[in-house]
């Protein structure tokens, strides 16, 4: 196994084995990052807080991860990716381990805030190893394979959290996670190649890429894009609960056909993103706020809520698959720079998603929430247009 620049060595093309841990290191990144959006009911009465302030659990690992994507690849200087990925990796189970044992909401935010620190240095190397384990051929399948880590996560973890949460106590949820996180630990060492630091990054590197117009105005429609996606997905437990009328076990169900939907979306992005990826940057922003405002106007249909939940959670992974991908073409220059940008736009959008959510949510309603979900995915539709201004000029 190792990177495609080893190729012309004689050594094998793809390290598919190291690609799939990384996407089992994605599922576990998800899960823990968002899992309090299927606890948030259990957790805020536990932790004697709000549903908004304890929300905000979900923004604290947004803020440590923004702070991590800029600093991981300057930090990490010469280090091999390899054992960057390992220790960020060791991080998790940590902070895993302090959330579950939590005896106080500050011991709470101290755990998502070192799993933020995992989440942006992650992210922000994720993408230039990806580029380097594999072919750029293959680069969107192994984006598709990456994301599908996501899908399985939030296919399943947030259902299954609810349900176990409904039965044994929210702790009992995080506490599960724990030895799924040591199992990838040992397969990140034993199947990931040695990944050489090729050049030191600087934030000159940093500064020089915001210099590039397309690539500025691609970072500010990704933060409109996700920012939408987060100002609802973050409150979406609430909205079922006080418009659906859901129970545990109808909440566990919508939340399982959300996330199952996503492993329609990463198919389809790994079949479809292999072309002309300029048109498809406007289709998660504007698919989504139709389906937010599908869920304002229909939500009190379970059948409805359904349907249009499923399609987000389609489109929801294809997102990730699109937005990585054209980062890819866009930057092939600085894979790791951009990564890093990339990752702390992304992560300040969730972040102020979840701030503004949570404070229409606690001033005013949960339709308000889902409104500004749908106003902020407008804003990134008009922003990308045809999507040809987010290109590399040639």
């Amino acid at each position: 196994m190792a990177a495609v620049t080893d190729v012309k060595e004689g050594r094998p093309a793809a390290a598919w084995g190291a690609v799939l841990s990384m996407a089992l290191c994605v599922a576990m990144l998800i899960a823990s990052e968002f899992m309090p959006v299927s606890l948030l009911t259990p957790m805020a009465e536990g932790l004697n807080a709000t549903e908004g302030q304890t929300g905000q659990a979900i923004s604290v690992s947004g803020l440590f991860a923004i702070a991590a994507s800029m600093f991981v690849t300057t930090a990490a200087g010469r280090l091999d990716r390899k054992w960057v990925l390992v220790a960020l990796t060791a991080l998790m189970l940590v902070s895993l381990v302090l959330v579950a044992a939590a005896p106080n909401f500050a011991v709470l935010m101290l755990g998502r805030a070192l799993l933020g620190i995992c989440i942006g240095g992650f992210w922000a190397l994720a993408t230039a190893v990806i580029m380097r384990l594999v072919p750029a051929t293959e680069v969107p399948r192994a984006l598709a394979l990456i994301y599908g880590g996501q899908a399985i996560a939030a296919a399943f973890a947030a259902p299954i959290g609810s349900y176990i949460g409904g039965l044994v106590g929210w702790r009992a949820v995080f506490w599960a996670l724990v030895p799924i996180v040591a199992v990838n630990l040992v397969w990140h060492v034993i199947a990931l190649p040695s990944l050489p630091a090729r050049s030191r990054q600087s934030f000159g590197s940093l500064i020089g890429l915001l210099a590039r117009p397309h690539f500025r105005r691609g970072l500010i429609a990704a933060m409109l894009s996700w920012g939408s996606a987060f100002t609802m997905f973050t409150y979406l437990r609430p909205f079922l609960e006080q418009v659906t009328g859901a129970d545990v076990a109808l909440l566990s169900t919508l939340l399982l056909l959300l996330g199952c939907a996503g492993f329609v979306g990463t198919w389809a992005a790994g079949r479809f993103v292999t072309g002309d990826v300029a048109p498809l940057l406007k289709l998660p922003a504007v698919v989504m706020g139709f389906c937010t405002l599908g869920l304002l106007l229909l939500g009190r249909s379970v059948v409805a809520a359904g349907l249009f939940m499923a399609v987000w959670g389609a489109m929801n992974t294809a997102m990730s698959v699109v937005w990585m991908t054209w980062m890819s073409r866009t930057v092939d220059d600085a894979p790791e720079a951009a990564g890093s940008l990339m990752v702390a736009a992304i992560q300040a959008s969730i972040l102020l998603g979840a701030v503004l959510g949570g404070l229409l949510l606690d001033s005013l309603s949960i339709a308000a929430t889902f409104t500004g979900s749908v106003a902020l995915a407008v804003a990134a539709a008009v922003l990308i247009g045809d999507g040809r201004s987010l290109l590399k000029p040639h």
